[in-house]
């Protein structure tokens, strides 16, 4: 073995431990207004993806531009899988979720967004993702959670790490589930 894979071998090994002993830790994030175009979500400071917990709260940006514009928000989404575009089957999914009005749903993940309020989140927008003890228990990948203010445990996400740049990807969201109904589509309520 060579000496630069020995450093190879020994970066890498620091890197996988760094991610295991994340443990429980809360980033919070706020933005002023959501980002209506790829250009405006590339120009957060968020959007140098240098770390899981960016790409987690700009991917609840974006699936709230998909929830506007279908066009709009796959770019952000691409953008944010990086060398791994939606597909076909990853569109469709989505289309379904937010069909029959339930374009609310990545609203959910903002501070103040309850049923009670239509899941209408206060502003400045405000996103917190959290790790735990299982976060980064897969080496290169690093599962993460949002509070929801639609359902009683925080939904995760999974993120992916490049080797290249160390830069952080979209590998798989489990964020548009069901919530409860908003108060004005409950006829219950």
């Amino acid at each position: 073995m060579s000496i630069f894979d020995k450093l190879k071998n020994t970066a890498q090994q620091a890197v996988n431990t760094a991610i295991k002993s994340v443990g429980s830790k809360r980033e919070t994030f706020t933005f002023a207004s959501l980002p209506e175009s790829l250009a405006e979500l590339q120009a957060l400071p968020e959007a140098s993806l240098d770390t899981p917990f960016k790409t987690a709260a700009l991917t609840v940006l974006a699936l709230c531009a998909y929830a506007a514009d279908k066009n709009i928000g796959t770019e952000m989404l691409n953008f944010l899988r990086g060398p791994r575009p939606l597909n076909g089957q990853e569109i469709s999914f989505l289309n379904d979720r937010f069909r029959d009005g339930k374009t609310y749903l990545p609203f959910t993940y903002f501070a103040g967004s309850t049923p009670d309020n239509n899941y209408t989140p206060s502003e400045p927008y405000t996103i917190t993702v959290e790790s735990n003890h299982v976060s980064g228990e897969e080496a290169g990948y690093m599962k993460l959670f949002i509070p929801c203010g639609g359902a009683d445990s925080p939904r995760p996400i999974k993120l992916r790490q490049r080797g290249s740049d160390g830069k952080w990807f979209l590998w798989e969201q489990y964020l548009l589930t069901g919530v409860r109904t908003p108060k004005a589509a409950d006829p219950w309520a």
